[in-house]
């Protein structure tokens, strides 16, 4: 198994592995650190059929499903995420997957059933290379500090959207506001993070809410620089894994009206500390 880095803050390109068929011990060992080390892990032309992908996820823990997706049948541990001119995708901020959970997930892996002639992209960044990039008074200030995450705030333009409210009620009282800490670490390599997204993270607690709002204001601009990001470009079977615990993403839909279809398994993960 060869990894070949992508750009300086994360990503690599992995070679010399078949993902369609069961892993040795040492395989599943070197997949492990290869995804802590380079954060988000890409591969081409793994035809991977649902059980095949539901495997290479339970590898790495059990699967966790999303309560606003709909599901491949027969595996409710497959997320489906399709878009086209009828049904658009409404998700085009920076995110972690799923932080308004007390444990979000180790990671996700993604798999592109249908993509679109040209656009789609999906764009990645290192949180710890975010945080390292922190001028030291707000690596100072920010330890302590934690901050409400919350599921109604992400999905907010999903339940203003005709039928929503009703359509998301079931999950917005299973899923309330939780707090994480602002920086954590990880924790196999142990690195601090900046753990803030524009999606889930709703406010910083201990302060005034102008205070708060000037606070993320800073850190998402921050997040968002070009230098911590890493830009990947589907074909139909590529694969993408990534750290969740480490790393945002942000899909860009620039490719409407085209049809765009693809499959995820998200991992159950611990909480941030």
């Amino acid at each position: 198994m060869e990894f070949e880095r992508t750009c300086a803050a994360l990503g690599a390109e992995v070679a010399g592995i078949d993902l369609t068929v069961p892993l040795s011990r040492k395989e599943q060992a070197v997949l492990a650190a290869g995804l802590v080390e380079h954060q988000v892990l890409f591969f081409r032309d793994q035809a991977l059929q649902p059980q095949d992908h539901m495997r290479l996820a339970e590898y790495f823990g059990p699967a966790r499903p999303h309560p606003a997706y709909p599901t491949v049948p027969g595996f409710p541990g497959i997320t489906v995420l399709e878009s086209d001119r009828e049904n658009p995708s409404r998700i085009e901020k920076w995110h972690t997957d799923m932080t308004f959970l007390p444990n979000p997930p180790l990671g996700s892996i993604l798999r592109a059933r249908i993509v679109p002639d040209r656009g789609g992209d999906t764009l990645w960044m290192s949180l710890g290379a975010a945080y390292d990039a922190l001028p030291k008074i707000w690596r100072d200030r920010l330890c302590g500090f934690a901050a409400e995450h919350s599921f109604a705030h992400g999905f907010r333009e999903s339940l203003e959207a005709p039928g929503g409210e009703a359509r998301l009620a079931e999950a917005v009282a299973a899923n309330p506001p939780v707090r994480h800490p602002v920086i954590c670490a990880h924790p196999v390599s142990g690195r601090r993070l900046l753990f803030v997204n524009s999606l889930f993270t709703k406010r910083i607690l201990g302060v005034s809410p102008e205070e708060s709002d000037q606070m993320l204001e800073f850190l998402f601009a921050h997040l968002e620089r070009p230098e911590f990001q890493v830009r990947f470009s589907w074909r139909p079977d590529s694969v993408a894994f990534w750290d969740n615990r480490q790393t945002q993403h942000c899909p860009i839909n620039d490719y409407w009206p085209a049809r765009r279809r693809h499959e995820r398994v998200t991992i159950e993960g611990g909480k941030p500390a």
